[in-house]
């Protein structure tokens, strides 16, 4: 998960850890977040579009390269979007869990 506001990433969290899925991180700078999706073994992965002022996309970049399915997340929904990743999936900030869980039966996960 890639997220830099504390309160937002603990509620995701929770929510993952409640669906069952294990949560890594959350990375909270784009560095951080590179540095994760270059080298840990993920099955998927939510990415805040603006990570303290740094846009994410490269963190995408990175997770299409290696086929990890992914998903943003934005106060600013899909305008926030650039090409090549308008119609991606964007989880609307603020939401509530059911969103996620929604979602994430959108991905196509590598597990069953």
């Amino acid at each position: 998960m890639v997220e830099d506001e504390i309160l937002v990433a603990m509620l995701m969290e929770d929510t993952l850890a409640d669906l069952g899925h294990e949560v890594l991180g959350p990375a909270m700078r784009l560095e951080t977040a590179l540095i994760a999706a270059e080298n840990e073994d993920v099955d998927f992965a939510i990415l805040d579009i603006n990570l303290a002022g740094k846009q994410s996309f490269p963190v995408a970049d990175k997770l299409t390269a290696r086929g990890i399915p992914f998903m943003f997340a934005s106060g600013y929904g899909a305008a926030g979007l650039v090409d090549p990743y308008r119609g991606s999936p964007v989880l609307q900030k603020p939401f509530v869990s059911s969103q996620i869980a929604q979602m994430l039966n959108g991905l196509k996960l590598g597990k069953a």
